[in-house]
């Protein structure tokens, strides 16, 4: 939660007062995330237009994606035998959306289009309900929404999550008896196997050809579309067994991205869809999947809707906002238009089972996990402590064309409570967050900071990779959990002189300077108005100093105004410098004060080769940068 010293969140959020209890509750938050698009239709029906702000796809579908999505919400109500109202709106929106002769017509599909994603929630809402969407349709609409739709499956998509979207229309086309050339839904299931690497984990691989992109297209698009499928089309059963199997398999990893509190971690791309990554577990459900108790998959869900429903995320009309926790551009990706947000009804995917199902007649269940879990294939090792979870990772790749890659999926630490934090400014290494990162410095203004991995290891807990910020700058990095804390050793060589910071968690600044804040010669921390400590403590010799820094506003995924506790520490030209350091944060401040007070002990460079030497298994990392650095 923001400071509230002013407005309480609850204005920005139609769920504050919603329990998320029940499945009447989830029912009432369809409409509640639905009802305040109303006014923001078209008068053809056909594009929902919430702002002028665009993305990098045309205005035509920027609007179709405010149409469509609300889609993954309302289909599974439905189905579910709960009442909609305006299936009229809808109804004209698809006459008009697909008529080439209207002025409202969502246009030609072309390959990669931004339109094969959205006409991906229509093939959902045919194949859940056509008796709605589609029966009561003209001839001749119904002619031109199978076209269109026929032109979206037979164009090629992106080579990741996207082939689902072939996948997704095929199901709702071949419900209504529409005839799809079958080969070419194959050709993409096939493909889509490739993508699937081992222990349930897929890669998002796309046109680079080698991406081990690893984030929640996990859960609520491979996952979630195969379990579509596996519902949809059971004849198939081999390959559905295959979904069956890694979903069980993934759903034993996916626990442990939340917290006690129903939050999930904030990590990877496409953060502002929100509570999707809840759709995983329903999708679950809906399978008939009961890989942990029904009481725990339920408690997994309800939980993170809960936490959601306190956070401000919407306008004061209710709509949906770009951002995380708050509305906050800054966080867009360049496919993020003002209807995207509204990918998060995809959490409401069980509502289609009956108000009997187990999913719902179960009594919810908390979770009983170890405090410390590793999971080799992705390079992650999560440490559960109570209110707060965090990731460490050793950095698996992900490309190169998303937005702020090295902040998004590259530091050391991502929480459940502190997220993290974009860099704002290039050129500003003195004014840098550096939240759960080191950041290199040769010049004072340009820096590099994690942003490809050459080898990644794992070894019981503890994490290692070889990073290089530059050609010829080398960095081998240790992550060791210990219970709240964790520790971290860096060892930098380097041919020039460099200059560098490395922070903790960042924590919410309150208004009114009422945050304490304390800075020794070689460790610092905070304790937030609102609760929160954060602190950083070196352990190098000789020492780094410490401060604490204001970063500039909106750069942290879950607070608006942040402080972190900072190291400064220098590299001598060909000298090879070893740091070290300890951080703390929890939302239990009072305790973690007195926790602050007993640092763990830090192994040395030399024991930890030690270890790796006899434990260590590799991280794959994409080939696509073995060998290489950025450039100089």
């Amino acid at each position: 939660m923001i400071d509230s010293s002013v407005t309480s969140p609850a204005r920005f959020n139609p769920l504050a007062r919603n329990a998320f209890k029940t499945r009447d509750d989830l029912i009432a938050g369809v409409h509640r995330l639905f009802n305040p698009l109303l006014p923001c239709f078209s008068e053809g029906k056909a594009r929902v237009q919430i702002d002028i702000s665009g993305a990098t796809c045309d205005r035509a579908a920027c609007d179709l994606e405010g149409f469509a999505r609300p889609l993954f919400g309302i289909a599974p109500m439905v189905a579910g035998g709960s009442p909609f109202e305006h299936w009229d709106v809808y109804r004209e929106g698809l006459k008009n959306g697909t008529d080439p002769n209207h002025v409202e017509y969502w246009g030609a599909i072309k390959s990669m289009d931004q339109r094969q994603v959205e006409a991906a929630a229509l093939g959902y809402a045919i194949l859940l309900v056509p008796e709605y969407i589609w029966d009561p349709l003209d001839t001749d609409v119904k002619n031109n929404v199978a076209t269109w739709l026929l032109d979206s499956r037979n164009t090629s998509h992106h080579g990741n999550n996207h082939m689902f979207f072939r996948v997704l229309v095929d199901l709702g086309l071949e419900k209504v008896g529409v005839k799809v050339d079958e080969q070419m839904t194959e050709d993409y299931l096939v493909q889509l196997d490739t993508l699937y690497m081992e222990d349930g984990w897929y890669r998002d691989g796309d046109d680079e050809g080698d991406t081990r992109r690893i984030d929640y297209y996990n859960p609520f698009a491979m996952h979630y579309y195969g379990l579509v499928y596996v519902k949809a089309r059971p004849a198939d059963t081999a390959r559905c067994e295959r979904f069956r199997e890694r979903a069980r398999k993934f759903a034993i990893h996916f626990q442990h991205w939340f917290a006690d509190t129903g939050a999930n971690i904030p990590y990877g791309r496409s953060l502002t869809y929100r509570h999707a990554v809840a759709a995983f577990w329903g999708a679950l459900a809906v399978a008939g999947e009961e890989v942990l108790p029904w009481g725990v998959i339920k408690g997994l869900y309800l939980r993170n809707l809960r936490w959601w429903a306190t956070q401000p995320i919407t306008r004061d009309d209710g709509l949906l906002t770009i951002g995380y926790a708050y509305p906050n551009q800054f966080m867009a990706e360049r496919y993020n238009s003002s209807g995207s947000p509204w990918w998060a009804m995809k959490a409401f995917t069980p509502l289609q089972l009956a108000a009997d199902h187990p999913f719902w007649t179960a009594e919810e269940l908390p979770l009983i996990r170890n405090p410390v879990s590793a999971h080799p294939i992705p390079g992650m090792v999560f440490c559960h402590q109570p209110g707060h979870t965090v990731l460490l990772t050793a950095g698996p790749e992900t490309g190169q064309q998303m937005r702020a890659v090295p902040e998004k999926y590259k530091k050391f630490a991502y929480s459940s409570r502190y997220g993290f934090s974009v860099e704002s400014d290039p050129l500003g290494f003195e004014l840098g967050a550096f939240d759960s990162m080191i950041a290199l410095s040769d010049d004072g203004r340009h820096f590099r900071v994690r942003e490809h991995c050459v080898e990644a290891h794992i070894a019981g807990n503890i994490l290692f990779s070889l990073w290089k910020p530059w050609k010829d700058v080398k960095v081998e990095t240790w992550l060791i959990p210990s219970g709240p804390w964790h520790s971290r050793v860096h060892c930098i060589t380097s041919p020039r002189a460099l200059s560098t910071i490395e922070g903790g968690f960042a924590a919410p600044r309150t208004d009114f300077d009422g945050d304490s804040i304390n800075s020794e010669r070689t460790s610092a921390w905070v304790l937030s108005k609102l609760g929160d400590f954060s602190g950083i403590r070196d352990s190098s010799f000789p020492n780094r100093s410490a401060r604490t820094i204001k970063p500039h506003g909106n750069t942290n995924v879950m607070f608006p105004r942040t402080i972190v506790p900072q190291l400064r520490g220098d590299v001598e030209a060909n000298v090879p410098k070893e740091f070290s350091c300890t951080v703390l944060a929890s939302p239990d401040g009072v305790t973690m004060k007195d926790v602050w007070l007993t640092p763990p002990v830090v192994p040395t460079v030399e024991q930890l080769r030690e270890i790796f030497k006899t434990e260590g298994i590799q991280v794959e990392v994409s080939k696509l940068y073995v060998g290489h650095g950025t450039q100089p």
